[in-house]
């Protein structure tokens, strides 16, 4: 099948349990069914990762770059220094860089239209700090090498959608990013995701408040009236089905997430607290607005477990499951709009020339 998705994937942090979950997702070959894994880091890692877990039953298939892939296996691309040491666990600079030099490889080859998705590792976000990575971490990393102005982290799992108006911002500082405009823009991301990257016809979108209560009619704080509820007037006069503010809390209480398609959450943990609570183990995380195809599991390095086989592929799956689901979903959104039976505003090309 030589039409298969070429997925990038980067190792993330060698610590951690990246390479376990990577591993223990490719046991099973019927993955290589419908996709291409290209590896984006080092042969040597990988060997000693898999010599710790006692998994004999798997090999990665080395390659120089992206051209090699081998349909039927498992490929790995050497990213990084031959020297680069293994500490289990621990966060070192040595690590924060070979996460670097992975990243910045594949979106190279995803520039140059070598891979079609990008799937990441976690990494930890303190030792990829250098010159080159200056970056609270992959969303605003691949925003600025896609040149890309606006994107937002969209939390995803078969019950729900969680998208952050703030993402990796301190708490003191969240109240200034809440603005008519910047509420719009990540509604105005969302809804497109969840029509191009995810089928849906016409999304409904929940808002969260920023205050307790939703500010309980101004009492616990006036953003809600002055800020969210005019967004939400704006969004809706351009088509864009948004309500609320509701009350995060009493919202996930009562399990109204059912009734939409996804929600934005003011703040990180606002959004993020109660997801991860519900899906850890199987959520995914998407960078949406972004021109290609980005997710990630929905969890860290997990250094505390690193090398006792003891990890959960199950978000990883999911992740490059996603990817692949997205990447598919586009190919038909962009088939369909440029049909000019379904669109007519789409452009005709024909064969024929008028003299």
């Amino acid at each position: 099948m030589e039409n298969k998705i070429r997925v990038g994937i980067t190792h993330g942090d060698i610590n951690g349990i990246s390479y376990e979950i990577i591993i223990k997702t490719f046991l099973d070959s019927r993955m290589l069914d419908f996709c291409t894994p290209i590896v984006y880091g080092s042969p040597k890692v990988g060997a000693y990762h898999r010599k710790t877990l006692n998994i004999n039953n798997f090999n990665f298939n080395h390659i120089k770059d992206a051209t090699e892939a081998d349909v039927k296996r498992v490929n790995i691309i050497h990213c990084v220094d031959d020297n680069i040491r293994v500490e289990l666990g621990k966060p070192s600079e040595e690590a924060g860089l070979g996460s670097f030099q992975a990243l910045e490889k594949a979106v190279a080859d995803m520039h140059s239209g070598l891979i079609d998705v990008i799937v990441t590792a976690p990494i930890q976000k303190h030792n990829i700090q250098s010159d080159k990575f200056n970056f609270p971490g992959h969303t605003e990393y691949l925003a600025d090498r896609f040149k890309t102005k606006n994107v937002l982290m969209l939390m995803l799992s078969e019950q729900i959608k969680i998208g952050v108006l703030t993402g990796h911002v301190p708490l003191s500082e969240v109240s200034k990013y809440v603005t008519v405009e910047n509420i719009i823009v990540k509604l105005k991301i969302i809804e497109e995701s969840l029509r191009i990257d995810f089928g849906v016809r016409k999304p409904r979108i929940a808002v969260f408040g920023l205050n307790p209560h939703a500010g309980d009619n101004g009492v616990i704080g006036m953003e809600e009236k002055n800020i969210i509820i005019p967004a939400l007037e704006e969004a809706n006069k351009m088509g864009i089905i948004a309500l609320g503010p509701y009350p995060a809390d009493g919202f996930f209480g009562s399990a109204s997430f059912r009734n939409f398609d996804a929600v934005l959450a003011m703040y990180h943990d606002q959004g993020l607290a109660p997801f991860k609570a519900q899906t850890f183990d199987t959520g995914v995380n998407y960078t949406a607005g972004l021109p290609i195809v980005r997710t990630s599991p929905a969890h860290g390095t997990a250094y505390k477990i690193a090398g006792k086989n003891e990890a959960s592929a199950d978000s990883f799956r999911q992740a490059l499951y996603t990817a692949c689901d997205v990447f598919e979903n586009r190919k038909m959104y962009k088939k369909i709009t440029e049909n000019p039976l379904v669109n007519p505003k789409a452009p005709v090309h024909s064969s024929y020339s008028r003299h």
